[in-house]
């Protein structure tokens, strides 16, 4: 089973979590994607949705990709950080599609955050592995008290 399946498979414990499979159709991946920040919005933290280069076309394989980790990022922003602002940024760069969430938490050390632990879900190992198996890049930046910035960029080649 490839990463990504994995990935797809392992989502079952996300706090943040749609019924129904995507409609990348219907609402686009931004428009999916943001539907993952209602349990962030009900909270009471400001989502802003930035989609500079909309209308770019995304493999399926890439959205639903791109899709989980959202959900994945989303879900520990919802668990950990605190945040009461939340960007998320989906945009085209060169040869490629970059989805970046940023939020103003509480941070953590990114050193800390190795293999999973029994305090910590596979989630992240997961979703980087994932990523790194589609060609893609995933980075982290992150301080405690300077909230959390995590990118991930996929080739559309």
């Amino acid at each position: 089973m490839s990463q990504a399946a994995v990935l797809e498979a392992g989502t079952t414990g996300s706090v943040i979590a749609e019924d129904v499979a995507p409609d990348f159709h219907t609402w686009g991946l931004a428009g999916c994607i943001y539907r993952l920040t209602e349990p962030l919005r009900q909270e009471g933290a400001g989502v802003r949705l930035e989609t500079p280069h909309h209308g770019i076309e995304v493999p399926a394989t890439s959205a639903a990709l791109l899709y989980r980790a959202g959900q994945e990022i989303l879900t520990n922003t919802f668990r950990h950080s605190r945040a009461t602002e939340v960007t998320v940024r989906l945009e085209a760069v060169y040869h490629g599609i970059r989805l970046t969430i940023t939020d103003n938490g509480i941070g953590f050390n990114p050193e800390h955050q190795g293999l999973a632990s029994r305090d910590h879900g596979y989630g992240v190992c997961l979703m980087t592995m994932a990523v790194h198996e589609a060609g893609g890049t995933i980075t982290t930046d992150s301080a405690p008290g300077r909230g959390t910035r995590v990118s991930i960029t996929l080739p559309l080649d």
